[in-house]
């Protein structure tokens, strides 16, 4: 069969700088009050865009604002690139069309992307906690920083001091009082905070009396709905998980407990993250039989197949899965066959499923084993 052509190194390089610019103008200011003189890496993405447009005797953006217009109105599919990778869609845009903030893909982009000797944040700071809770020996203290992760992404001074104040997180107090940064007061609206109803990190106030959600999914499903309420006069000092942890803990960990609420509803004993996290459910049917799961709630299967590789093999199983949320595959279509054409030879054997597919495979199991 043939291979498909190689894509760039110019196009990738290209879509890895102007997407960290992207992420790192985003946390610094307003995307669209850009002056000169630009930073280090918003002129390198301004400068690449040029000579690729140059290249294929395109008309380049004439500016950093013009290009990052192309970035929120343009498809990437529709700039004038020699080829994209499996990572782009033909409707991918770097911003949001109608807000303006950087998009999953942009964020995968400018973290997933890096060569694989710079560690991501969201991955330091894991392997920090599970230094800290092992040298402990405390793994309970682990499992219950992953769910506060998870469960509560935004904390009031009043949320603050209960976690301060539980013995069981006394091993990861340090990092929790760096990755819970304080929220500016741009975050509220009319004298208050806002929590997303379904993935709950904070809501952003945009025009027109509405608010925004970091979360692509959200923002497929509708306006977000509105969570907690949090009155400025009453939160006091309100703090957030970093971006990349809401990003790639936050986010995945919400398919990782929806995951083990639907098997415990099948009667299936579920350890959450055992074994220090070498992978992220083992499920025991009644019968002693085991499965490994991981869950990656990736958008795009370009990244998650390059980091593809074996389920660790302690504590022992009989089955390994990925899982996937199913409505990453339902956004974007091919997203298991992309998976499987990028994902390295050692990883052949890999199966990924998606937490439908797994759910319903589980509960024909229990079934065969009830007949």
């Amino acid at each position: 069969m043939p291979l498909d052509p190689p894509v760039p190194y110019a196009t990738v390089t290209l879509l890895i700088t102007l997407s960290t610019a992207l992420v790192r103008a985003d946390r610094e200011t307003d995307l669209g009050s850009f002056r000169l003189p630009y930073d280090a890496e918003a002129q390198r993405a301004l400068d690449r865009t040029v000579l690729a447009c140059l290249l294929r005797g395109a008309e380049p953006p004439a500016s950093l604002p013009e290009l990052f217009v192309w970035c929120r109105e343009r498809p990437l599919s529709d700039w004038p690139l020699d080829a994209l990778p499996d990572a782009v869609g033909p409707e991918d845009r770097l911003l949001d069309p109608e807000h303006g903030r950087p998009t999953e893909l942009c964020h995968e982009w400018a973290t997933r992307s890096r060569d694989s000797a710079t560690e991501a944040r969201d991955r330091q700071v894991i392997r920090a906690a599970l230094r800290a809770c092992a040298e402990a020996g405390e793994e309970d203290a682990y499992t219950a920083f992953r769910r506060l992760l998870i469960e509560r992404p935004v904390l009031t001074a009043t949320d603050a001091f209960a976690v301060t104040s539980d013995l069981v997180l006394e091993p990861v107090k340090g990092i929790l009082s760096t990755i819970y940064q304080e929220v500016p007061e741009s975050y509220a609206r009319d004298g208050f905070y806002a929590t997303c109803g379904r993935c709950l990190t904070l809501l952003v106030p945009v025009r027109g009396g509405q608010w925004w959600c970091e979360r692509d999914r959200c923002r497929r499903d509708g306006p977000p709905p509105v969570g907690r309420e949090l009155p400025i006069s009453e939160v006091g000092d309100l703090r957030q998980l970093e971006r990349p942890l809401r990003q790639f803990v936050t986010g995945p960990g919400r398919a990782e407990v929806g995951l083990e609420r639907r098997l415990r509803a099948l009667g299936l004993k579920v350890q959450m993250w055992p074994n220090f996290d070498s992978y992220d459910l083992r499920i025991t049917f009644a019968d002693g039989h085991v499965w490994a799961i991981d869950v990656k709630d990736w958008a795009h299967p370009y990244f998650l197949a390059r980091v593809a590789r074996p389920v660790p093999a302690t504590p022992p199983y009989d089955e390994a899965f990925w899982v996937v949320p199913r409505h990453r595959v339902e956004d974007r279509p091919g997203y298991l066959a992309v998976f499987a054409r990028n994902r390295p030879d050692s990883a052949a054997s890999l199966v990924l499923l998606t937490d439908d597919a797994l759910v319903r495979r589980a509960h024909a199991r229990v079934k065969e084993h009830h007949a």
